[in-house]
């Protein structure tokens, strides 16, 4: 994967429709901070549209060109601009006012570069000379793509004041120059490709100039530093990425004292990832002896893989961050170190995360193509206000969640009632809503998935029931499936959405469902780290115990799970096991809670006398253990394999996924690279089924053994190892039974062993993974 600033990153989380709000004393991007306008003028040349230069700009009868708009607008108007080719040279000449500035807004293009979508002024096929604002004030520009054509300024701002252009794309031409004295010039979230001479000018006396969020790429051509402030007191260079091959980064020049040099992510590699022939040309940031009074450098992150000198300071290079902060008070908090880091075991801490000065003047609300900020759980945060902040112009958002233990606590139950209005059962067909986020002790924002116990009992007649997203549409998958009449549990781990997840009872009779939470993501909190299968307790040897002996009836095991199997003596929040009851002579549950509390009033696993029965449990450690309570009449033999357990540091995070079908094998599977046609998996044979990408390093599934025809067990375990003496079902001839299953995953794969003498068939539904 290449190193460059431009990597295309997975978007997991929504656009904010919030408008930008700058700094305090600064312009502000895509707000019009005015009385409402009198009139909006409507701009548009598309087929249909009926357009016209020589009427008023009325929706239905807009102008044909920008610059017929431009020529009449008034204070406090808007001129709205629809998606298509404006192949014009535009010169910007009136002013709106304080209070009523002139905006010129475009419709929005998609989040690729440079955007084939929204408004054009100019393209590949018909560039324009340029976009000029001459000697005008309050304006406001938005989602603007210009494209200029060779050597010709692609934006010019020349003698302006109070002008702001947001996610305003410039392709080609000079870059953009900001000259002649203008003023409180704001220039945000805007994208830069192909451009000769460096890619961003301020000078000519220009002040208050701010430049923020942008990436900016300079072309292979002399001349093509970055941004380059020359005679610009006060100007703020704010959270940018910025690329020049071999060239210089950021540089001010002249009488440039004032400014503010912060957030940025400074690339000045040969094509991003090389040394360059000529390093002392590739200076990451440059401030000459005139530009250093008042000025302030810090946050940034410069990359030192060109060989420049990170840090030029008045005329002095420093090849260290030490060095510079030592020598002239500056760059505290810069990092000289890789502004790309690939995600895996052995990576590095990525400087850019969670690291950026929030409270930086000309700061946004939002990353060059408009998303909020988001919390690495894996990164500690070291910026300041929320210290969520990434430098450079955009957020990581390939990010996942942390797990918080909670519980058992008691969210729903139809026979009481509780979590729903009134005490009744789930009808045939139906479905039930419960709300999870704001109560038991889980936030009210930030949540992404809930791990809960879920129960049915009293089913009138055979079915399953999923459990989903609220307001999705029921999947084709299943979290616990049960003949008429029995009581039957499954750990579910589902997304949350609205702050909600729903139940689905797809039988034709009706059942009670009772739901008791574990636990919760969000992104504070643990992490995941997979481990085994390996048996960490077994009451019928002795494992886990100092005798082979039968839980007593109402009686409890306290079993270490710090500083065993792999399991560290420290620092461990929660471990995840399979839990299995083998011989119980009366019908009861299981309760399995930390070390040291009162057993409460929540199952792990219900059961009828003589049942083998499994579940996947989760269970916040205290004192290095958990405990087990029999809450029966009978005796009964325990069974505990771990899955994996939970610390404060770690490198991966859990994304919820799904539900969807991997796998059922009573109908053919086609996957990318194979196929599987129809077919049971046989006795003593395994499955191996694809389950993700390389980055993966455990998958939550819910696994589903259907139509066996003798009895045994099933274990799931990484691919390539040996099946391991561990079990995640076990299961009678013809019966179908489900678990909850994470697994830790090698080569892509996860293998399913199907540990009996005679064939069955497998269901396998995905419900989210852990990931670096």
């Amino acid at each position: 994967m290449p190193r460059g600033l431009f990597i295309s990153r997975t978007r997991t989380a929504l656009a904010i429709g919030a408008a930008l709000l700058g700094a305090a004393g600064l312009p502000a991007v895509g707000v019009n901070s005015a009385v409402a306008a009198a009139t909006t003028l409507y701009v548009n040349n598309a087929a249909g549209a009926n357009c016209t230069d020589s009427g008023t700009g009325a929706q239905s009868a807009p102008f044909c060109t920008i610059g017929a708009a431009a020529a009449v607008v008034q204070p406090g108007q808007t001129v709205e601009i629809g998606s298509g080719l404006y192949p014009e040279d535009l010169t910007i000449t009136r002013s709106g006012t304080a209070v009523a500035p002139v905006t010129f807004r475009a419709a929005k293009a998609d989040n690729t570069f440079p955007g084939p979508s929204g408004a054009r002024i100019g393209d590949w096929t018909k560039s324009v000379s340029g976009f000029v604002v001459k000697g005008a004030d309050h304006l406001r520009f938005e989602n603007l793509n210009i494209f200029s054509a060779f050597q010709k300024p692609t934006v010019l701002v020349d003698g302006a004041h109070d002008v702001t252009f947001d996610n305003t794309n410039v392709t080609g031409g000079n870059g953009i120059r900001i000259t002649n004295g203008s003023d409180k010039v704001l220039y945000g979230r805007g994208k830069f490709g192909y451009v000769q001479g460096p890619a961003v000018t301020v000078d000519g006396g220009s002040t208050n100039t701010v430049l923020t969020t942008n990436v900016v790429q300079a072309n292979y051509v002399p001349e093509m530093t970055g941004i380059l402030v020359k005679d610009a007191p006060n100007t703020v260079v704010v959270a940018n990425s910025v690329i020049s091959s071999c060239f210089a980064g950021i540089v001010l020049d002249g009488t440039s004292a004032g400014a503010v040099v912060e957030n940025n992510v400074v690339n000045t590699a040969k094509n991003q990832n090389s040394a360059c022939a000529n390093p002392a040309a590739a200076t990451g940031i440059t401030v000459g002896a005139n530009a250093t009074a008042g000025t302030k450098v810090d946050y940034n992150l410069i990359d030192p893989v060109s060989g420049g000198a990170p840090y030029s300071w008045a005329g002095t290079a420093f090849a260290t961050q030490n060095q510079l902060t030592a020598n002239t008070g500056q760059g505290v908090h810069d990092f000289v170190a890789p502004s790309y880091v690939p995600k895996g075991p052995d990576a590095p801490v990525d400087h850019r995360i969670d690291s950026a000065d929030e409270n930086a003047p000309g700061m946004l609300p939002s990353d060059s193509y408009g998303y909020a900020p988001v919390d690495n759980p894996t990164v500690t945060n070291t910026g300041t206000g929320s210290g969520t902040r990434d430098r450079g112009a955009n957020e990581d958002l390939d990010v996942g969640s942390a797990f918080t233990p909670a519980g058992p606590t008691r969210l729903l139950d139809t026979r009481e009632p509780i979590g729903v209005p009134v005490a009744q059962a789930v009808p045939a067909w139906g479905s039930v809503d419960l709300p999870v986020t704001g109560v038991a002790g889980v936030p009210a924002t930030g949540v992404t998935a809930v791990t809960m116990n879920v129960t049915v009992t009293e089913p009138t007649q055979d079915g399953h029931l999923t459990v989903y997203p609220h307001g999705d549409q029921a999947p084709d998958a299943s979290n616990l499936n049960w003949v008429a009449g029995r009581t039957i549990p499954n750990l579910v781990t589902v997304p949350v959405k609205d702050g909600k997840v729903s139940f689905y009872n797809a039988s034709g009779g009706s059942v009670h469902v009772i739901a008791d939470l574990e636990g919760y993501y969000s992104p504070k909190g643990s992490l995941f780290h997979p481990q085994g299968p390996t048996r960490l307790l077994d009451t019928r040897q002795p494992v886990g115990v100092p005798v082979a002996q039968a839980v007593p009836a109402w009686g409890s095991v306290d079993l270490p799970v710090a500083g065993v199997a792999g399991v560290p003596a420290t620092g461990v929040t929660a471990v995840t096991m399979n839990v299995t009851v083998t011989e119980p002579t009366q019908d009861g549950h299981l309760t399995v809670y930390p070390h040291g509390d009162k057993a409460p009033d929540a199952s792990n696993l219900n059961w009828v006398a003589g049942r083998t029965i499994p579940n996947l449990v989760t269970v916040p450690v205290k004192d290095g253990k958990v405990s087990f309570y029999n809450a029966s009449g009978g005796t009964v033999h325990l069974i505990a394999d771990l899955a994996g357990y939970y610390t404060a540091e770690g490198k991966t995070s859990y994304r919820p996924d799904g539900p969807y079908r991997l796998i059922d094998t009573r109908e053919d599977r086609r996957w990318e690279s194979s196929e599987r046609p129809a077919g049971t998996v046989p006795a003593w044979g395994t499955l191996d089924i694809p389950v993700s990408e390389i980055r993966v390093t455990a998958v939550t599934l819910n696994v589903t053994v259907t139509e066996p025809g003798a009895e045994g067990h099933l274990t799931v375990y990484p691919h390539g190892d040996k099946a391991p003496d561990a079990s995640n079902l076990n299961f009678l001839p013809g019966e179908t039974i489900p678990n909850q299953v994470v697994v830790p995953v090698k080569d892509g794969y996860v293998s399913l062993y199907n540990a009996s003498p005679a064939p069955l068939h497998l269901v396998v539904d995905e419900f989210g993974y852990e990931a670096y």
